[in-house]
């Protein structure tokens, strides 16, 4: 977006814009074959000719097999009781909040 001195400001595709050092590189612009990830492999056979092999979700199992297994609806969440889903994981003290100006929502960062 713009330079100034040693930083430049940069938009994510996130929505996200953050300094970065000006003597960075970049590439800008966009991937070629954009349509790539919404062809329809057709079948589950020519998935595993790509060796993709089938993924079984934790929450179907049971309580044996994996840690979210078991009956009815929970939040799922590792074996010491840590939220897996649904909430912010990003560490407050983490060195590089300092260069983000606007988050991924849209909220400035407030400067200490």
């Amino acid at each position: 977006m713009a330079v100034e001195g040693k930083r430049a400001t940069l938009k994510m595709p996130s929505g996200e814009i953050r300094y970065v050092h000006s003597d960075c590189r970049a590439t800008i612009g966009v991937v070629g074959n954009i349509d790539h990830q919404n062809r329809s492999l057709g079948k589950a056979g020519r998935n595993r000719w790509l060796g993709k092999r089938p993924r079984q979700r934790g929450m179907s199992m049971n309580p044996v097999d994996h840690p979210m297994g078991g009956g009815g609806w929970q939040h799922p969440v590792s074996p010491w009781g840590q939220l897996a889903k649904g909430f912010p994981t990003r560490t407050k003290s983490k060195p590089s909040n300092a260069f983000i100006v606007v988050r991924r929502n849209g909220r400035k960062v407030k400067k200490a």
